[in-house]
């Protein structure tokens, strides 16, 4: 809370330094995430281990993602009231390829974390299944990031985006736990 009220409140406003998007990394990203982890603990007995680090770092990306994209149609604005948001700095044809950057370093890191076993199969696998809305985030931000008016409707495919991806990582946590240490059936061929 106190980070949300040093971005916007006067006498910080640090969001009219440019610094919001790694503000909100870490407040909903691991300092969120792993409070709310810690809450179902009883007696400390969830220990705080790389995959719930790693999930945090991942929700924090998607979230900052939705604020970077909120940017593409207010850099007249932002100019104009001196905030130097990461696009007014970067400009839209530079804006629009961070977001291709940070897309595809999202799914990098899932496929990265479910090799070395830090992140459950069954998590790589639906998160892995979000890939079409990551692609059309992609997509509509590279083909529209010019257009005031209709790349407004981006940080909107973000938000679908974070969304269906939390989803998949957390259903894919409540599987990875649910069968931990059971035979898992054989896969029916088709």
């Amino acid at each position: 809370m106190l980070s949300m009220i040093c971005l916007q409140c006067p006498p910080f406003r640090l969001s009219y330094y440019g610094v919001g998007e790694p503000l909100l990394f870490v407040a909903f990203g691991p300092l969120s995430t792993i409070a709310f982890y810690l809450l179902h603990s009883i007696k400390g007995e969830l220990p705080i281990t790389s995959t719930i680090v790693w999930s945090s770092i991942l929700v924090g990306l998607t979230t900052s993602l939705i604020l970077f994209c909120s940017h593409f149609h207010q850099i007249k604005d932002d100019k104009a009231v001196g905030k130097m948001s990461p696009l007014v700095r970067l400009g839209t044809e530079t804006g629009s390829k961070v977001v291709k950057f940070a897309v595809v370093g999202l799914y990098s890191i899932i496929l990265v974390l479910g090799f070395t076993q830090n992140l459950p199969l069954a998590s790589v696998i639906l998160c892995a299944m979000t890939l079409p809305m990551g692609n059309l985030v992609v997509n509509f931000v590279e083909k529209n990031h010019m257009d005031k008016t209709k790349i407004f409707m981006g940080k909107y495919f973000c938000v679908r985006l974070h969304t269906v991806f939390g989803a998949a990582l957390a259903a894919g946590l409540v599987v990875a736990r649910k069968f931990a240490g059971q035979q898992l059936p054989h896969a029916i061929v088709l």
